[in-house]
């Protein structure tokens, strides 16, 4: 009797620990895809969104803050009339030149750098208009030029691009700008659209806003 009793209880108690240890190990699954389920999704807010009118308001708002940034420098002047001053040696020495050289290009490059872009950074005025950042003729035609775009004034006697500013906005035939280096300072024009040699896009995103 003694020996049914002890086979007894010992079954039980491997019934027990087997039931035990299935319930921990679906405990322990649990926990794990639960921890798994919460963990912090660290990518970039844009690469978490699918949705193309999401990511386009995040570029408008990239372009709107370029040009906030613009504004925000117009009435800067040169100390002396020759490409000098602090703020404008600031711009120069983003684009790793010193006072004296002309800074048109030096200020879009640092009003692109101060709303986190790394390009462009170049101080040659040629420079920011790539091939490949160009719009052609027909996206021009179209209204594809965008606020936060660059545009580009052409010189006969250089034969060359010599000035370069940034976009605001349009007004029917003009365009209204912020650029640096004209008059020794920084301002914002209303320039005609016929003026305008060419016009390149850092940014390729987004629709436009105007």
């Amino acid at each position: 009797m003694a020996t049914m009793r002890y086979l007894f209880f010992g079954f039980l108690s491997v019934a027990v620990l087997f039931l035990g240890g299935a319930g921990n190990a679906a405990i322990a699954d649990k926990e794990q895809s639960g921890s798994y389920a919460e963990l912090p999704n660290t990518s970039s807010g844009l690469e978490q969104v699918h949705d193309p009118s999401v990511k386009r308001y995040a570029c408008s708002g990239v372009r709107e803050r370029i040009v906030d940034i613009a504004v925000h420098e117009i009435g800067v002047q040169e100390a002396r009339g020759n490409n000098d001053g602090m703020r404008v040696e600031e711009y120069l020495a983003y684009t790793g030149l010193g006072k004296g050289h002309a800074w048109c290009a030096a200020f879009v490059s640092w009003c692109y750098g101060q709303a986190g872009l790394a390009v462009p950074r170049n101080a040659w005025s040629p420079a920011l208009f790539p091939l490949a950042s160009r719009y052609t003729a027909q996206q021009i035609n179209q209204g594809t030029v965008r606020q936060a775009d660059l545009f580009a004034i052409y010189s006969s006697s250089l034969q060359r691009i010599n000035h370069v500013g940034i976009v605001r906005k349009k007004e029917g035939n003009w365009i209204v700008t912020v650029e640096g280096n004209v008059d020794n300072r920084v301002l914002c024009k209303r320039r005609p659209w016929a003026t305008i040699y060419a016009f390149s896009n850092w940014l390729d995103c987004g629709e436009g806003i105007w």
